[in-house]
């Protein structure tokens, strides 16, 4: 489950007991912090938390100052400077954070179909497709600015906008714009733009669709790799060809189980999804391997010794004489982190992190001895605190 679907079945069950909320959302940041823009976290008027803008360093203070903006009725945003020594132990530059987070604050009406929740909602439950979305966090001027903070616009790929920032001006033409690069480019960002009442501050963030991932093989050693995908919000497909084993029941966090014949791969969709083989089956193997030949199928995982994937390719190159070409980029095999793992436990937790280096094009090395900034990516929902205790644990086991 993803932070996003975290929050959603929180922010339903707050309403329908009537409970009041607010939404903290890190908004803008300079330098070092532990989340990155987009992080979420959910308050209630009584306290309740649900998701994380921080490590934890900044959390309770927020929470405080979230049930304010409740009883205020006013979005609001504040400033944690952790780059303060006065401020260390407080704010977390103790820890090492040393950034500026901005985080905007903002009281959630229930029966408003444009609050930021309902917006992300909306997204969500019919995602296919990266979107942007655009959100207004700080003016100068006073109300007769052209937008108020906490006005947002969400727009797809597909051009698609919706959301409460008015529509029909200057600054909102300029917005959808640089909203369009971002997207293009795959890049968050923070805009300012010059009004007659002075400057408006808007962060552009990327929403990505959850991974997919189609795992061929309902073996036991299938199992924790369904788990740790699914923990990482992943969405899962099993298939297999033998009915006792590819069964609902034995993968409950999988998306969708289905019993697919060796004569049958062929058929199923081409949409992208990350692939792993784990049949054991080596024809198996070799109909999937030809499935997704033409597939747009970023990453193939073919858990076995090199010879194998050697023997599978001589046998697809009689019909397919490019197929090493094809495949030169996308398949992994021996797949897998060199962890020196034994388990199954231990090589799904290899496989899932080799996933997750592809994801997000990292050599997947030590931190330790990379000397670029750990978050060169912006993870999607719910990915970067999840992805993080992967590597740690993926550390030790290395």
């Amino acid at each position: 489950m993803t932070e996003l679907q975290r929050l959603l079945i929180a922010y339903d069950a707050h309403r329908a007991a009537d409970r009041p909320c607010a939404l903290a959302t890190v908004v803008d940041l300079a330098g070092s912090a532990y989340r990155r823009p987009g992080a979420r976290m959910l308050v209630t008027a009584d306290g309740q938390l649900t998701g994380a803008i921080s490590g934890g360093c900044l959390e309770g203070d927020a929470r405080r100052r979230a049930r304010q903006c409740i009883q205020r009725q006013q979005p609001t945003v504040v400033t944690y400077d952790s780059t303060d020594p006065d401020d260390d132990l407080q704010f977390g530059s103790a820890l090492g954070c040393q950034g500026i987070v901005q985080i905007l604050l903002e009281p959630l009406a229930f029966d408003n179909a444009s609050n930021p929740l309902e917006l992300l909602r909306n997204w969500w439950e019919g995602v296919e497709e990266p979107a942007v979305v655009a959100t207004v966090f700080h003016l100068d001027g006073p109300s007769t600015a052209p937008a108020r903070v906490g006005e947002r616009l969400l727009l797809t790929t597909s051009g698609a906008v919706q959301g409460s920032l008015p529509t029909h001006s200057a600054l909102y033409e300029r917005i959808l714009t640089d909203a369009r690069q971002a997207l293009t480019n795959n890049q968050p960002a923070t805009r300012s733009y010059p009004s007659e009442v002075g400057q408006v501050r808007v962060s552009l963030e990327i929403l990505r669709p959850p991974v997919r991932l189609l795992i061929f093989g309902a073996g036991n050693d299938v199992k924790p790799v369904v788990r740790m995908a699914s923990t990482l919000g992943w969405r899962v497909r099993v298939v297999d060809g033998r009915p006792g084993l590819a069964q609902a029941t034995r993968f409950p966090e999988a998306e969708a189980v289905r019993v697919v014949p060796v004569d049958q791969v062929s058929t199923l969709p081409q949409d992208g999804s990350f692939a792993l083989l784990m049949t054991h089956n080596y024809y198996y193997d070799l109909a999937a391997l030809r499935h997704l030949l033409n597939a747009p199928t970023p990453y193939i995982g073919l858990l076995g010794p090199r010879k194998k994937y050697l023997r599978l390719l001589e046998e697809l190159e009689k019909d397919v004489p490019d197929a090493a070409q094809r495949l030169q980029q996308r398949l992994h095999s021996p797949i897998g982190l060199n962890l020196g793992s034994e388990t199954p436990e231990e090589i799904a937790l290899s496989i899932v992190a080799e996933i997750q280096a592809v994801l997000a094009g990292r050599p997947a090395g030590f931190l330790r001895d990379s000397p670029h900034p750990i978050h060169h990516r912006i993870a999607s929902d719910g990915e970067l605190a999840a992805s993080a205790a992967v590597s740690a644990v993926c550390e030790l086991g290395g």
